[in-house]
């Protein structure tokens, strides 16, 4: 009985199908949509090929809305594909016939137009497979007019708690759309700060405090949206948010106290990133980045510290590169009383001088040229200084207080200029009683 069933239906599929390939209109509507991915296609390279930014690879080191460009570039022809497809099939449904060719072309590029989204912009992995194995098979139930079916079948498998109702549904739209908006959320605020960091017309300051504003912005169109997506009403929310709120400012002042803290260091220009600055536990780095609620300072042996932003404003600190790259530094040594000062003091500047990362020269203002000036008189010696500006700090790579120590003793080795050490003369006012032998019957 099942075997003459199946003959059955195969016998009249296999006339429904001579049936519609004896169809002229079959012929037809292959022929329509040949002819619509042949326009697309040459429609799309010509669009590519008017917008240069769309048709070459742009380098790692590009605008980010370069890259953007180039992005959806590749989503050009699938796009047009799936507009011309449309706009045939509502032309076809006011004819006699069912154009099921154009409308299954339609649906193959609409699928094939979500797999290239994927792969043009979609980097994380985790969000990419998220995309192929759960909004693809939605996609298609949708596609195929199946997922109210699907949708009404897991709104029937509840648990209801008193009066409250968890369907699945619910579960898998909250995981779904958060893991979305989460994806969309962190996706937008990467592009948007490379997009503000880039603009060189702004300062540093300025494109600190509007990626931080927009971070901050975004974050909260994304909760909001959340919100919503979980049922929550947001006009019911209003009512004990003002209770809500003054609890977390309680449990989150410190946090609140940072972020605020780094709002205000952006906007009076205090700090910067790349400063070189000095906290007052002796803590020494540069400013690498600035984050929501801390800095973060690079010191030269490559730790990072993570600074709250509160203690730029309410302790001290010292900022050496604020407002002048250019920094002064000093180099002490001493020298024997029987030194020629005034000839030794000119060899040691012209020795200063020839450092690299010294600033000298005719065209150099007198007052920051290197300079070499006695100290003090000490007890061995006269101890001596050279005063010189270089661009930087003195430190790590930049270190060139230690080259210039090493060119200077160099320098006074060969002009037979010896450092001076500590020197003492032992005077004995009673030599006669020194001199005569020690008695064992009257020690000393």
């Amino acid at each position: 009985m099942n075997t003459d069933l199946i003959k059955q239906y195969f016998e009249h599929s296999l006339l429904l199908v001579q049936q519609t390939l004896s169809t002229p209109f079959t012929y037809l509507q292959i022929a329509i949509v040949l002819l619509v991915y042949l326009l697309a296609f040459l429609l799309a390279k010509k669009i590519r090929n008017h917008i240069g930014v769309t048709n070459h690879q742009p380098p790692e080191t590009a605008h980010p809305l370069h890259k953007l460009a180039f992005r959806l570039g590749g989503i050009i022809y699938p796009l047009l594909s799936i507009i011309m497809l449309r706009v045939s099939t509502e032309i076809s449904g006011h004819t006699a016939h069912t154009a099921w060719v154009i409308n299954t072309a339609y649906f193959i590029a609409v699928i094939l137009f979500f797999h290239f989204c994927i792969q043009a912009f979609v980097t994380h992995r985790f969000a990419a497979n998220l995309f192929r194995w759960v909004g693809l098979p939605t996609l298609i139930l949708h596609l195929l007019g199946y997922l109210p079916i699907f949708i009404a079948e897991l709104e029937d498998v509840s648990l209801n708690v008193g009066n409250v109702s968890v369907s699945a549904y619910g579960v898998l739209r909250v995981l779904i759309f958060g893991t979305l908006l989460f994806w969309l959320g962190r996706a937008s605020s990467s592009l948007g700060k490379d997009i503000i960091r880039k603009q060189e017309h702004l300062d540093v300051p300025t494109r600190e405090v509007f990626s931080k504003l927009f971070e901050v912005a975004l974050f909260c169109v994304v909760f909001l949206l959340l919100l919503n997506v979980m049922g929550i009403n947001l006009t019911t929310l209003a009512v004990f948010g003002g209770a809500v709120g003054v609890g977390l400012g309680l449990g989150l002042q410190s946090i609140a106290s940072n972020f605020i803290s780094g709002i205000i260091i952006l906007l009076d220009r205090s700090l910067t990133v790349g400063d070189y600055v000095q906290l007052d536990d002796n803590t020494k780095g540069f400013v690498r980045e600035f984050r929501m609620r801390y800095a973060v300072l690079e010191t030269y042996d490559g730790k990072d510290i993570v600074v709250p932003n509160e203690m730029f404003i309410s302790s001290q600190f010292i900022n050496w590169t604020h407002k002048d790259p250019k920094q002064r530094y000093r180099v002490d040594f001493s020298v024997p009383y029987a030194t020629d000062v005034r000839a030794m003091v000119e060899i040691i500047k012209v020795v200063v001088a020839e450092h690299p990362q010294v600033i000298s020269g005719e065209d150099v203002p007198f007052e920051e040229r290197p300079d070499c000036e006695i100290d003090s008189f000490g007890d061995s010696g006269i101890n001596m200084f050279v005063e010189f500006w270089m661009q930087g700090v003195d430190d790590g790579k930049n270190r060139v207080g230690g080259d210039l120590m090493l060119s200077i003793l160099e320098t006074l080795k060969a002009h037979d200029i010896h450092m001076p050490f500590p020197q003492r003369e032992v005077t004995i006012l009673n030599a006669e009683q020194m001199a005569k032998p020690i008695s064992n019957n009257n020690p000393l």
